[in-house]
């Protein structure tokens, strides 16, 4: 083995139910007298609950995905304005990516309540999209110094959104085990994260409201960010990232429909890889069992059901192309990115033909 690992400083708090408790306990032990609470309007309810005992300053609902670059004006002159010392996220990626604007500007620190499985409260990763382009970086400014995962805040998530967001960590795995930085510590976490995710997801489809099977997808989400915040973003990140900034498509279901075509376009030139995945899915072959879990779960399958047009497939690959990393280990080329798209655009079965 030979491999350079550095795995980034961070207070987890993990307990249904205990979201407002752990909240508290980081209020008070910061002495932090001015709360900006990012939240969209549809979190409210369930923001409510969560700082039902700290005092809030501010509450700023501006929250759209994949972070305008006007939202983060927005937020990052309500916090100097008011003097904020500490940002409380509660929500999904977007409302996270949010306070992580915030931060960079400001070093203000972030304790980050995820309501979804999207990961982005467990790395360093910031995204901001101007101009039809999603800039994405790393900076230890925008590391949540706390992460406080709750269960019983993701019971009111849609089931489709829960397969969808879900599916998106499970992207986060499979895409760590190939990404720039892969090393055998990030492999084990994704591992592990795979096989958490695919025995939590088919218990939230089966019953949304147990608490174990949600418990088991936040488990597998939370190793899924961890292993990409250490891994780097790989080929599969690249096209979601470049897309969704592009065409503003919604972030968890266009990962979920990416994910089968990424990897059969890769399993086949690393089958070590193909067969940790494999293993971990519970199958003899990791394609397939990835796509009989989607087939189980009901998971969105073509990029076409949600607002890509095919006319723009062509432009997509031209932009797509220079961001794939040159580790990635199959190559890619105008060529075979184009149809690798056009098969998810269209839904077909995933092929290595790409």
């Amino acid at each position: 083995m030979n491999f350079e690992h550095e795995t980034l400083g961070q207070r987890v708090f993990f307990g249904s139910g205990k979201a407002n408790e752990y909240l508290k306990q980081e209020v008070e032990r910061r002495a932090a007298t001015n709360i900006m609470v990012i939240a969209s309007k549809r979190e409210m309810v369930r923001a409510e609950n969560v700082l039902d005992r700290v005092d809030v300053s501010i509450v700023h609902d501006d929250v759209v995905q994949h972070v305008p670059f006007h939202n983060a004006q927005r937020a990052r002159r309500t916090a100097v304005d008011n003097d904020i010392d500490f940002v409380v996220s509660i929500g999904g990626g977007s409302a996270t990516g949010l306070a992580k604007a915030v931060a960079l500007t400001t070093g203000l620190p972030i304790v980050a309540v995820p309501t979804t499985y999207a990961g982005s409260e467990a790395t360093d990763v910031w995204g901001i999209t101007q101009g039809g382009k999603k800039t994405t970086g790393v900076d230890r400014r925008a590391l949540p110094a706390t992460v406080i995962y709750d269960a019983q805040l993701t019971l009111t998530m849609p089931p489709e959104l829960s397969i969808s967001s879900g599916l998106n960590a499970l992207a986060h795995c499979v895409d760590s085990l190939w990404a720039p930085h892969a090393d055998p510590i990030n492999a084990a976490m994704a591992t592990e994260g795979i096989r958490a995710l695919s025995q939590g997801l088919p218990a939230v489809a089966a019953t949304p409201d147990d608490l174990r099977g949600r418990e088991h997808t936040l488990y597998g989400a939370h190793l899924a960010a961890v292993a990409f915040a250490s891994a780097g973003s790989g080929m599969h990140h690249k096209i979601c990232h470049a897309l969704g900034g592009r065409f503003n498509l919604p972030h968890a279901q266009m990962h979920a429909v990416m994910l089968p075509y990424v990897l059969a376009f890769n399993a086949t030139t690393v089958p070590a890889v193909a067969e940790r995945i494999a293993n971990a899915l519970g199958s003899d072959n990791a394609v397939e069992g990835l796509s009989a879990l989607h087939t189980s779960l009901g998971a969105p399958k073509a990029l076409s059901d949600y607002g890509l047009a095919e006319s723009d497939l062509d432009e997509a690959a031209q932009f797509i192309l220079p961001l794939i990393p040159a580790s990635n280990p199959r190559p890619v080329t105008p060529e075979n990115l184009t149809r690798l798209l056009r098969s998810a655009w269209a839904g077909d079965a995933p092929t290595a033909r790409a």
